[in-house]
């Protein structure tokens, strides 16, 4: 995929706050339906379903395109477990399994804990842009889990452009794809496919279709990843 083709269009409206809770004893922000932002009522909502085709839209992916088995997660860059999954168990299917072609990785926005969430999606759209994507990706995790804490005015503007002009990217074309919010309908959308395929939290990681709820030990993970390689040959 080329991270050059992305959409515009309309973000989630207001901010929403998500409580922790334990789920079968893995770590994940919840979000209750009644509290989910609205999708614009004029736009259908994307009818993903469970499998990794459709789960993997136009984002950038991770590896190897024609790896077996396809991890998506759901994410914002502001919940403190998406953080800890980054942290822990994400290094380890890097190493394990993406770096020896085996899967690949596609991160999409589920950006539910308000603006500065939101914004450091469009800003990571506009890394994607200029080839960063996950250069980005990863600086903007690793600065926000310093304090693990949500709506805090870390994720601001000035952070995006220090983040920009240290990947070298283009500033001038970086803080116009910002200040047009260019890829505010490719946020939506990711969002959407979220809610439409039963995502209530995150993280929430979609190995091969199969949904596993919150930062869970790297061993679950990695025991579904072997069942997938295992069905897939």
């Amino acid at each position: 995929m080329d991270e050059n083709q992305k959409s515009s269009g309309v973000l989630l409206p207001g901010s929403i706050v998500a409580a922790g809770l334990l789920i079968a004893g893995a770590l994940v922000y919840n979000v209750g339906s009644e509290n989910l932002p609205t999708a614009n009522s004029n736009q259908p909502v994307n009818n993903a379903t469970a499998d990794s085709g459709s789960f993997l839209d136009d984002d950038v992916v991770l590896g190897d395109p024609g790896a077996p088995v396809a991890i998506v997660e759901f994410g914002d860059y502001q919940c403190p477990f998406c953080g800890r999954f980054f942290r822990d168990a994400e290094q380890r299917l890097r190493a394990d399994y993406i770096k020896t072609g085996k899967a690949k990785m596609v991160y999409r926005d589920f950006a539910f804990l308000g603006p500065e969430s939101q914004g450091a999606a469009l800003a990571s759209q506009c890394a994607a842009e200029q080839g960063k994507f996950w250069a980005y990706h990863d600086r903007l995790f690793e600065v926000e889990t310093l304090d693990s804490r949500e709506n805090n005015g870390n994720l601001n503007a000035k952070l995006f452009q220090s983040l920009a002009d240290e990947l070298k990217l283009n500033r001038a074309q970086f803080d116009t794809c910002m200040s047009t919010q260019k890829y505010r309908a490719e946020v939506e959308k990711d969002y959407n496919d979220g809610v439409a395929a039963g995502v209530q939290g995150t993280p929430a990681t979609f190995i091969n279709g199969k949904l596993i709820s919150g930062a869970v030990p790297y061993s679950v993970f990695q025991s579904e990843i072997e069942s997938a390689l295992r069905a897939s040959r």
